[in-house]
């Protein structure tokens, strides 16, 4: 390289452009040749890798050839060379070595950055196929080792460009501490919220959640550092900040999911005024029904025997004990729901009423099906409320229906 520099000076050639002309063309050898290794390297690592995954039975491996750790380890022997070659390159000048020195080192600081962010990034793939940590904000954790790689990396540039001491500018972190806490004020709280919601299990990935305040309601799709994406029913994303999970109210529905039963609980409105005593003849109409039969019939020998014990004078309802078709409705609910196929019976199953309501006389049906799906849990309850309504009228029961133009009563 010196020959160089001797023969452009000895053509002419000021001694300051021959350095310049020389320096460039030993930039341009030496950076083809840091290149062409590169180039050799990674082929040769990502040839071995691989031969090396389809030889093992593991798939960390595997992860870690998707997510380039071979590659950027094949960047590592460009470094190696040009930090031999950094005195040869900088042509005898201390200054020119000294700033090659700094990028070279520079170089290196954002390769180690990036390869231990390849091998992060397939351990969490790896972790992610596991049944025990399928559930586990895992993106929070590997954030947080991201960012403190990534802060060290930079007060290390700083160290490299500055000549100082790695330990100088961490005594300067101790002053800039209230500004540091401001600008990741988000990321902190977000790391704090990701610890307790894993070690109080409160949020899982796959979790059925509802948060009225941010308008989500759907399954819950990945939990990191800042935020957790949930994927509503009619698919849009909603994204909540991960600390509002610990001050915001929240409706996890997983117990739902890992119970045997998915809960009805609704009603059905019946008019006051269709509400009455039934006689014989009633009594008889709804004995016909097959399910109920054994029903009425013990109720029917239980009122009689206790009206006579008593001497009731039956011929006015008021006096002993009678029956009511709203009685009797609300007892051949609860047998209809005995007797269903789809209903839990090992979960309470009971029809009951309700306080009187400007609406009517509310009936409410209690009871869990067994099948936990949200499609099949609408058909088994819009098919037991298609039964139960249409049985109203058996029991010379009326539905309560609001007319807002009715005339007041005079």
């Amino acid at each position: 390289m010196q020959f160089l520099e001797d023969l452009l000076i000895n053509n002419g050639l000021s001694e300051n452009l021959s350095w310049w002309l020389n320096f460039i063309f030993t930039s341009l050898i030496l950076l083809t040749i840091a290149w062409l290794l590169r180039l050799i390297t990674r082929r040769i690592l990502i040839f071995l890798f691989n031969k090396f995954a389809k030889t093992t039975k593991f798939t960390f491996d595997d992860a870690l050839v998707k997510h380039k750790f071979p590659k950027n380890l094949s960047r590592y022997i460009p470094y190696l060379f040009l930090s031999s070659a950094a005195s040869l390159w900088s042509n005898n000048s201390e200054i020119v070595l000294s700033w090659l020195s700094a990028i070279i080192d520079l170089y290196a600081v954002l390769i180690s950055v990036y390869l231990i962010r390849s091998f992060l990034r397939a351990a969490r793939e790896e972790l992610q196929k596991k049944d025990q940590f399928k559930d586990k904000p895992i993106d929070s954790y590997i954030q947080v080792v991201l960012i403190f790689i990534w802060s060290l990396a930079i007060l290390v540039s700083f160290s490299i460009v500055s000549g100082k001491e790695l330990i100088y500018f961490f005594t300067g972190i101790g002053a800039l501490s209230a500004v540091l806490l401001l600008v990741f004020r988000d990321t902190i709280l977000g790391f704090v919220a990701s610890i307790q919601i894993a070690a109080n299990d409160l949020v899982r990935i796959g979790d059925w959640i509802t948060m009225e305040s941010y308008g989500a309601d759907g399954d819950v799709v990945e939990i990191n550092l800042s935020t957790i994406k949930v994927k509503n029913f009619d698919n849009t994303i909603t994204t909540v900040p991960t600390y509002k999970l610990l001050s915001s109210s929240i409706k996890n529905w997983r117990g739902m999911s890992e119970s045997d039963g998915r809960r009805i609980k609704r009603a059905i409105y019946l008019s006051a005024s269709s509400i009455k005593f039934l006689n014989h003849e009633e009594l008889t109409s709804i004995k016909k029904v097959e399910r109920f039969k054994s029903f009425v019939e013990s109720k029917i020998k239980e009122v009689d025997d206790h009206n006579k014990s008593q001497k009731s004078d039956t011929t006015i309802p008021l006096n002993g004990r009678n029956l009511t078709n709203i009685g009797l409705f609300r007892a051949y609910i609860e047998t209809y729901l005995f007797t269903h196929s789809e209903i839990n019976q090992n979960l309470t199953v009971m029809c009951r009423q309700l306080s009187p309501t400007p609406y009517g006389i509310p009936l409410e049906i209690y009871a869990f099906t067994i099948d936990k799906v949200w499609k099949n849990h609408e058909r088994i309850s819009a098919d037991i409320f298609d039964h139960v309504l249409s049985s109203a009228s058996y029991f010379q029961l009326r539905l309560f229906e609001y007319e807002q133009n009715a005339k007041k009563p005079s």
